[in-house]
């Protein structure tokens, strides 16, 4: 079952426009998820608002948004009048400028959304503003309303449509120096920085997301599924905390000999046939 867009609108580059759909780039759907259970009688709990002066139960036509206007003053403000409030980003994605992606700090990027033609009739539009855009090797950087706040966005080319993704606030991001400071005062010897570096050239790999997996993920469904048959859930050891290096120079020594007889260890010997590489399904 395809998954429901969250945005429909349209993209608009100057006077070039064509209707598109959002849809989350990401699931949460198959993770492990809890229901809060009355012990007593095995029934879910359901969750009820309460009055906080009588305390008593609010019934659902008797909820209302309420906006603090004063101690404990409050001005009501009702649903279909959040929704008719409509600005040109509640519909339109209107590209507003072009900048180089890597001029983009990492921190300010927020959640990815896949970009697509709403239908054929803006299929045509939308792939030239994509061929242009990855022809330029440009991202643009758009306005959207989702989920009831003005978001700004970077829009880039990504396989055989676009990838948006919603980019936080400047005042919502703790600037560096706040937390880092001081650091850069420090002087290291250059004879560990050494030792670190060759460490991280024997740690070289390309990027692989499909070898991630879950292990807490793992170590819940191991829980869930003894508890299931009976059994008594699996005793679990407690991670080694790691404790504070005393003498660096020898755990970069001995953390760079154990790289090297990892490395030795993985190379096929002399002779031996490579097992065939698996194959990756994709999605």
């Amino acid at each position: 079952m395809a998954p429901r867009p969250s945005w429909k609108g349209y993209l608009k580059l100057s006077l070039v426009a064509c209707a598109v759909e959002l849809t989350g780039a990401t699931s949460y759907a198959e993770k492990v998820s809890f229901r809060v259970i009355n012990r007593k009688t095995g029934n879910t709990v359901r969750r009820q608002y309460i009055d906080s002066v009588t305390g008593k139960p609010v019934a659902d036509e008797d909820e209302v948004k309420g906006y603090e206007i004063g101690d404990e003053e409050y001005l009501l403000i009702e649903e279909d009048e959040i929704e008719s409030v409509q600005i040109e980003s509640s519909h339109t994605l209107s590209i507003e400028s072009f900048v180089d992606r890597a001029d983009i700090p990492q921190i300010y990027f927020d959640t990815p959304y896949y970009v697509t033609p709403a239908d054929e009739v803006s299929e045509e539009a939308f792939v030239v503003i994509r061929e242009a855009m990855a022809r330029q090797k440009k991202a643009g950087i758009a306005r959207i309303v989702l989920y009831r706040r003005e978001r700004p966005v970077m829009i880039e080319p990504f396989e055989e449509g676009l990838l948006l993704t919603t980019l936080r606030y400047d005042k919502t991001v703790r600037k560096p120096q706040d937390v880092f400071e001081g650091l850069g005062k420090r002087k290291s010897d250059p004879e560990l920085i050494e030792l670190a570096t060759h460490i991280i050239e024997k740690k070289q790999a390309e990027f692989d997301p499909s070898g991630f997996e879950d292990r807490y993920e793992d170590a819940l469904l191991e829980l869930i599924q003894a508890k299931q048959k009976g059994r008594k859930p699996p005793v679990v050891q407690s991670a080694e905390r790691p404790a504070n290096v005393v003498n660096l120079f020898e755990a970069l020594k001995k953390s760079l000999a154990g790289e090297g007889d990892e490395a030795q260890r993985s190379k096929p010997k002399a002779g031996a046939k490579r097992a065939p590489a698996k194959t990756r399904k994709r999605a």
